[in-house]
């Protein structure tokens, strides 16, 4: 007897971004604006994995959730900034963002919403079939 089939892996993508002098504020931790910057580093990585499938696409931002966990300090060097694919709908995706420390504990963690982007029209259009796919659902 099997027991059940593990979920699907979800598509995503870990980048590691190393903590410049500059992204701290006066308390020395990051400051909380750079936390998104980050964010748009795993963004960036997760945009490039898809255009090695061939289904890179244009993206506006159209929300972002950041709950803040852990502080990080210049002395951690590093974090690893993790994107996965959470729900694709008609016209945009949501991934999960997180923010991980060296040691794995989780900086920051929430959710970004990305709608498909038509520069022609200036507007949203749907995602095609080819995207979807190499989206994984």
């Amino acid at each position: 007897m099997t027991g059940p089939e593990p979920p699907p892996e979800r598509f995503g993508t870990r980048v590691r971004v190393d903590i410049r002098w500059r992204d701290l504020d006066t308390l020395g931790h990051l400051n909380q604006a750079v936390y998104h910057e980050y964010l748009e580093e795993g963004r960036s990585a997760f945009f490039g994995r898809l255009a090695e499938r061939d289904a890179a696409f244009p993206f506006v931002l159209a929300r972002v959730e950041l709950d803040y966990r852990r502080e990080v300090r210049h002395s951690d060097g590093h974090v690893e900034v993790v994107t996965e694919v959470e729900r694709v709908g008609r016209s945009s995706i949501t991934v999960a963002n997180r923010i991980e420390l060296p040691g794995g504990e989780v900086a920051a963690e929430g959710r970004s919403v990305l709608v498909a982007w038509d520069p022609e029209a200036r507007g949203k259009r749907e995602l095609t079939a080819a995207e979807r796919a190499a989206l994984g659902i």
